[in-house]
């Protein structure tokens, strides 16, 4: 059985729109899951499902330290991080999650 990995991500409703930052163990599945609005939430209300950001880590503790960081950064240090790595707001779910 291969290591598990866990992911800390930053979803957007558009370029420069509302942001969500989550944590989770399986990252195809969980923006799966925001896209097809699955789960009431605060992703369904304002439309956030474009995967604008993401790292990876080996454990579930630094993750969440991660995670827990970002979401206490003011929002201008959140949109220098996602287009220091993705300048252009490229949903980047399709290039992980494979074809349809």
């Amino acid at each position: 059985m291969g290591a598990r990995c866990y992911y800390v991500y930053i979803l957007a409703s558009k370029i420069g729109g509302t942001l969500y930052i989550g944590v989770t163990n399986d990252l195809i599945r969980r923006v799966a899951q925001h896209r097809l609005k699955v789960i009431e939430s605060f992703t369904e209300m304002y439309d956030v499902a474009r995967l604008v950001y993401f790292e990876q880590f080996d454990d579930p503790e630094n993750a969440i330290k991660r995670e827990k960081r970002l979401k206490k950064w003011n929002r201008a240090w959140k949109i220098r991080l996602i287009e220091q790595h993705n300048p252009n707001w490229d949903d980047l779910y399709p290039g992980i999650a494979g074809p349809p």
